[in-house]
């Protein structure tokens, strides 16, 4: 039975191009989950784009010369080419620039306010001494006042998971210059949070399966819930949609809360495209969808704890209840799938320290099937991966060119030069059934996996599908079955079927060469769709023109299933699927990301 399946991708902050750290978190893992559950018959609805509000946006763009708006629009087409290139099938990667977002976002906080759920105080807000502007809590680090942590963020602690105000840090400083922030008295707006400690504790404690570093993370958020700001003296984001603060030109809300209300508004404006405004309501108030939302571990209390308590606010089933919002009863995130981080040299990618590898360099040199297979089979899924070039290169060689690689070559060049075309089976052997039924029951294996967005077991079970294929065709070796033309024929019939159905287990992590070992199975048409980025109007700002990332996965063919192999379809001399890269690359890197001994 067909499920509506939500993929909500965290996103990515539009003041620079990506590096892979980024995408080993929202993006790679984010879309392996959605083209299974397609594959496996689910309706998904894959949405982020790109964060554009915020202080970090101003500082950039005065950086470069540039208006707030024309750097954004600058990183957000450059963020939008990465994601296209590694192949992101999202069905809206947008901007919470749009006049929808603005929309939706004063709604949602129009209903939590109207059950109470939003209070007003007055509190110390951090500015910068040298520009006067106002330093975002998450640019202000110091030592945390709890557990003595140098690095405690402005927001939370990442080592002891509290929740903090800058101004309880010690020795903040500014991320941004350096300098001692000053704090000054202003009134803001506040998240009610001590109104859902209840409803959040209850809704938390029945997500007993989630990976267990968010399990770890969320029994901390219930133990600390204190008002949190929602809004920011400055003049870059979305307005306060109330009179007493609609007219003040420095009070929009802050950018974490206009962020997160990203995916419900996206879900809208991809069914405002779509010709049907309402679609949006199968994956929103349909209690039978699901909803999965893929992000860093930093992103961990935003998307257990802040998000689920605007939706219960809108709900009106917070602590003190209240009445439903406009859009009706939404539902709360099944899973939140967290990733740790990767590293280098167990330092995290980081732009400023120097310690990055752009998206852009990589698909460049090295295209997007090595890292996302990098990042599935060996990236940071439950603990923080280092990332080094040598094992880059050996899982390159040894499982994609030497094994997978191998397997289809040989393969599919035996049949095209014996036969000419996919042979036909004659009098199976227990060895040929026993292949088979190897590969039979991967799916099962490797789809519960990936259900589950356990994307290493997943892998690994496609590439010992593999392996045993490869093991087979040694064993069997058809290149000496000149004289029995008919057992010849069956064990390669035996192995295209095996490469046929691995092509199949290995698609979500392997897109764009899947759609080449189909080819070169003599398939035509897609078998693994891709994205594409398109310029297109903004939906209520005349004459603003967004860069989209969007596609039509109807009409692909592949399936989460085993399909045979059509005998006598023609077969072309295959090409290498993947190229072996040069193992003394492992010990310099290449030029734009060298090794430092």
């Amino acid at each position: 039975m067909s499920t509506p399946v939500l993929t909500a991708v965290a996103w990515p902050y539009a003041n620079g191009p990506r590096h892979i750290g980024h995408v080993s978190g929202f993006g790679v893992p984010s879309d392996v989950f959605s083209r299974y559950q397609r594959m496996a018959g689910n309706r998904v609805l894959m949405v982020s784009g790109t964060d554009e509000h915020g202080t970090p946006i101003q500082v950039q763009a005065e950086k470069e010369g540039l208006t707030p708006q024309q750097a954004v629009d600058k990183y957000t087409r450059q963020i939008g080419e990465d994601l296209r290139g590694l192949g992101l099938t999202y069905d809206l990667f947008t901007r919470t620039t749009t006049g929808n977002h603005a929309e939706v976002t004063q709604q949602l906080f129009l209903a939590m306010n109207r059950n109470g759920y939003i209070v007003p105080r007055t509190t110390k807000g951090a500015v910068s001494p040298s520009t006067g502007r106002t330093l975002p809590d998450r640019y202000i680090e110091g030592t945390c006042p709890i557990c003595g942590y140098d690095g405690a963020r402005g927001d939370q602690c990442d080592n002891c998971g509290n929740q903090l105000d800058a101004a309880e840090l010690i020795n903040p400083k500014s991320k941004i210059n350096g300098e001692t922030p000053k704090f000054i008295e202003t009134e803001h707006l506040f998240l009610d949070l001590p109104a859902f400690s209840n409803s959040l504790a209850k809704w938390l404690g029945t997500k007993t399966d989630w990976r267990p570093n968010v399990l770890n993370f969320t029994k901390n958020l219930v133990n600390d819930m204190r008002p949190r700001p929602i809004t920011r003296d400055l003049d870059w984001g979305v307005k306060i949609p109330l009179d007493v603060w609609r007219d003040q030109s420095m009070k929009r809300f802050y950018v974490w809360f206009d962020a997160v209300i990203g995916y419900f508004s996206a879900s809208i404006e991809w069914a405002r495209r779509s010709g049907n405004p309402d679609a949006w309501q199968e994956w929103w108030t349909n209690p039978e969808a699901r909803s999965y939302y893929f992000m860093g571990k930093d992103n961990i209390t935003f998307h257990a704890q802040i998000w689920p308590a605007l939706l219960l606010g809108h709900n009106g089933e917070g602590d003190h209840g209240g009445e439903v919002g406009k859009y009706g009863k939404l539902g709360l995130p099944d899973e939140i799938v967290s990733s740790e981080f990767l590293t280098m040299s167990g330092s995290k990618f980081s732009t400023s320290r120097g310690t990055v590898i752009y998206v852009e360099d990589f698909l460049r040199d090295f295209g997007p099937d090595t890292l996302r297979y990098f990042i599935a089979s060996a990236g940071p899924e439950t603990q923080d991966t280092d990332f080094t070039w040598d094992e880059f290169i050996r899982r390159t060689n040894s499982e994609l060119a030497n094994e997978w690689g191998n397997l289809v070559n040989r393969s599919i060049s035996m049949a095209h030069k014996n036969v000419g075309a996919i042979p036909r089976p004659e009098s199976p052997t227990q060895a040929d059934e026993d292949l088979k039924a190897l590969s039979l029951k991967a799916f099962d294996t490797a789809g519960a996996h990936l259900a589950r967005s356990r994307f290493k077991l997943a892998s690994s079970e496609a590439m010992r599908v593999v392996t045993a294929a490869n093991r087979y065709l040694s064993d069997q070796e058809p290149w000496k079955l000149k004289d029995d033309p008919a057992r010849r024929d069956t064990v390669l019939h035996t192995a295209l079927q095996v490469v046929s159905d691995a092509n199949t287990l290995l698609t979500p992590f392997l897109p764009h060469s899947a759609q080449k070992v189909h080819e070169a199975l003599g398939g035509t048409g897609i078998w693994a769709a891709q994205p594409e980025l398109r310029d297109v109007e903004d939906l209520d700002i005349p004459g603003r023109i967004n860069p989209i990332l969007t596609g039509d996965y109807t009409t692909e063919q592949a399936k989460w299933k085993s399909v045979p192999i059509e005998v006598g379809r023609p077969l072309q001399k295959p090409s290498p699927l993947f190229a072996k890269l040069d193992p003394e690359l492992g010990e310099t890197g290449p030029e734009w990301a060298p090794i430092v001994k």
